[in-house]
């Protein structure tokens, strides 16, 4: 149907059994189409400069007024004249309005890398959190516009703090690698970090471990904190007794007081990563051969590993199983039995207890390393241990096993 489309028109347009278009007479591609619901909608219709058929959804008559939907049918008509083509640049402004909502750092991370990196990382979460935690000055900064100088110069601030290179490179990292997901997915063109280069650090410097005296101290303070809390758990009773209260569960002697305990004599006795252990499955601990079982989906190297269970990792978890009564889920879950997040107060307070400096949960790795290899054991096996994927990372330990090199300067007596 063509007719000028005014108010009293569109007063008289009643829906049919099946869609219908009136052409209005004085625009020429201003269109309305009814459709048999009733909904009425304005279209601008045009064919661009390659002969092809072409319509512009101007809007939904209510959502917009005849006055508007006409004004805008002009402004499409002119553009059309000049040879745009006012659909492919409608499809354009809507895809580049949606690229903005994570064009800033802040965008991409929630819009885009964050879903990622919660399903495909398995420290995705730390991953983020050290990404928005050391660069919140860059937070609302567009990619493009984040450049190495301002990461060398965040960097020199970070060394004159006295924060460790290593800690300064794997900060870093995290926002490299969030980065180059951007230039993968197209947010970004060009790595805006390609030539920024990581801190030169010495791969065989110190291995931190346990001295048997600082080991001494460390079981002590576990002991002494243990005894504090079923002290506490008696004391809070006798007050919630003579209040009428119900009492809180006692901790037997025999129990753990809670998690901690068990989780140290584990993790010293197999060496496990932090993450490992918060992941680890009462389906993957096997006492029949005691062993435990360290899943590819949950490995640092994706790998696959059995890691023997010696006489205290065995009595441990044994204790630990009978004590929750559990056969199934995770073994350390927290109190509604999901993943722990994280230990560090618990475990600041217990190494400050003990009065052992500089020595990190995951220090406790390099101790269950440390040990076996002072103890003769050949270091692929030490690697086949730990879950290394590369034999380099192990011969950081290579150092405590004097014995080859000892026996290698001494054939120089006989020369």
């Amino acid at each position: 149907m063509k007719k000028k489309i005014t108010l009293d028109f569109l007063k008289t347009l009643a829906p049919q059994e099946k869609l219908f278009r009136v052409y209005d007479t004085s625009i020429k591609g201003f269109v309305l189409r009814i459709q048999p619901t009733g909904t009425m909608t304005f279209y601008y219709e045009y064919r661009n400069a390659a002969g092809v058929n072409k319509s512009y959804k101007i809007g939904r008559l209510g959502d917009i007024k005849l006055a508007q939907a006409r004004e805008r049918a002009e402004e499409k008509s002119a553009e059309a004249l000049l040879g745009i083509d006012v659909q492919a640049k409608k499809k354009s402004e809507k895809q580049q309005a949606k690229s903005n909502l994570y064009n800033t750092l802040s965008g991409f991370l929630d819009k885009k890398y964050e879903p990622w990196a919660m399903a495909e990382l398995r420290t995705g979460k730390d991953v983020l959190d050290r990404i928005r935690r050391n660069f919140s000055h860059l937070l609302d900064r567009e990619l493009q516009e984040i450049h190495a100088w301002d990461i060398s110069k965040w960097r020199a601030e970070q060394m004159k703090k006295g924060k460790k290179p290593s800690t300064v490179n794997r900060d870093i990292s995290c926002l490299y690698s969030a980065l180059s997901r951007a230039v993968e997915w197209g947010v970004i063109s060009i790595h805006p970090l390609e030539k920024l280069k990581p801190i030169k650090t010495d791969s065989n410097g110190a291995i931190r471990y346990l001295s048997e005296d600082e080991r001494t101290r460390l079981i002590t303070a576990l002991n002494e904190r243990e005894a504090g809390l079923r002290a506490k758990r008696l004391t809070a009773n006798k007050w919630r007794l003579e209040r009428k209260l119900a009492p809180y569960p006692e901790i037997r002697t025999d129990d753990f007081a809670d998690y901690l305990k068990p989780m140290v004599l584990v993790t010293l006795n197999t060496g496990l990563r932090r993450g490992e252990l918060f992941s680890l499955r009462w389906e993957d601990v096997n006492f029949d051969v005691d062993s435990l079982t360290v899943h590819g989906v949950v490995a640092k190297n994706k790998t696959t590993r059995h890691i023997p269970l010696n006489e205290t990792a065995k009595t441990t978890l044994k204790r630990w199983k009978e004590q929750t009564g559990k056969t199934t889920g995770f073994v350390f879950g927290n109190k509604k039995g999901e993943r722990f997040d994280n230990i560090y107060s618990s475990w600041d307070s217990l190494v400050k207890y003990a009065a052992i400096n500089n020595f990190r949960w995951h220090d406790m790795r390099h101790d269950f390393a440390s040990k076996l290899v002072m103890a003769g054991v050949p270091l692929n096996t030490v690697r086949e241990l730990l879950g290394h994927s590369d034999i380099r990372m192990t011969l950081r330990y290579a150092h405590l096993a004097q014995d080859h090199k000892a026996d290698a300067v001494r054939k120089l007596a006989s020369l």
